[in-house]
């Protein structure tokens, strides 16, 4: 097996990994607020340790300082997003509306940036949406109690919080990109931005830190940066084969985050959901560049 192979395999393995970890968070009763600061400070010394930034690449005149401000926000926030969508909704749910979500940035480009519209992009596109509409189908409503309604509204409402959020963090790191920001230098900003906001809010509600909490964030960072790391690493291994890492990555993810969510976790799925998955593989398949 390549090694462009093994980092795609390990790539996917980490980022249902995180998925795993928030669903365990419920379980144990984990603070995912502080995990959350913890995996941002964890992920910020990966990424100074083994993509060795350089600062002083932040200091051109042509860094989008607005747009690295987005990031510390949206990230901290739509990883809450995503916490609530696997406790609401489910692994296979979330993980597949984040992967969906590739597919705002490409509508962006052709309505805030000029690009031309392909029939095979415009099809793509129509499949993400008819797969978003049949993954968020709830299931039948129990009957009567507010307790059901607002657990029935969790289960289309957060996952597409995560589409939407992941969406919009793509569009930036393609404006970071766009601007010329060195990637590892802007990565590591996000981060240290995403941890110090997260960090001065729990400190004005004055949370109750606790050991345990942290220890999970340290699991969290560790894959999510992994994820990112690995992901990066196919792509320099494979770079003659940018659509088998492209497609690979994101069919992965929904196909492992389907198996572990359904089997290890029990979580049920109605048929319209079982089709959302089958429409988000074929939209990615059609997306890619082949």
């Amino acid at each position: 097996m390549t090694p462009g192979i093994l980092y795609l395999l390990a790539s996917v393995t980490c980022s249902v990994t995180v998925a795993v970890l928030l669903k365990l968070a419920r379980r144990y009763d984990v603070d995912v607020r502080q995990a959350i600061v913890m995996n941002y400070a964890v992920a910020a010394l990966l990424c100074w340790a083994i993509l060795k930034p350089d600062p002083a690449a932040l200091l051109a005149p042509h860094t989008p300082w607005a747009v690295l401000a987005a990031l510390g926000v949206l990230l901290p926030s739509v990883f809450l997003a995503m916490a609530a969508a696997v406790r609401h909704a489910g692994i296979v749910r979330s993980d597949a509306a984040q992967r969906l979500s590739l597919f705002i940035p490409l509508l962006a480009a052709f309505l805030l940036f000029g690009e031309p519209v392909s029939g095979r992009k415009l099809a793509a596109i129509l499949l993400a949406f008819g797969a978003l509409a049949c993954l968020l189908r709830r299931p039948a409503a129990h009957t009567g109690t507010d307790t059901g309604t607002a657990a029935s509204r969790g289960i289309w409402l957060w996952p597409l919080a995560v589409w939407a959020g992941y969406g919009v963090i793509d569009i930036l790191f393609k404006q970071m990109a766009r601007a010329g920001t060195a990637f590892a230098a802007g990565l590591l900003l996000a981060f240290v931005l995403a941890g110090g906001l997260m960090l001065a809010y729990l400190l004005a509600r004055r949370v109750r830190w606790e050991r345990r909490h942290l220890l999970a964030g340290v699991a969290l960072g560790a894959f999510n940066f992994g994820n990112i790391l690995t992901y990066i690493r196919a792509h320099q291994s494979l770079p003659e084969h940018p659509a088998l890492v492209f497609a690979s990555m994101n069919m992965g993810v929904i196909t492992l985050g389907t198996l572990v969510g359904a089997l290890v976790f029990r979580e049920p799925l109605t048929r319209v959901n079982g089709l959302g998955i089958a429409l988000a593989l074929a939209a990615i398949v059609l997306m890619a560049p082949w």
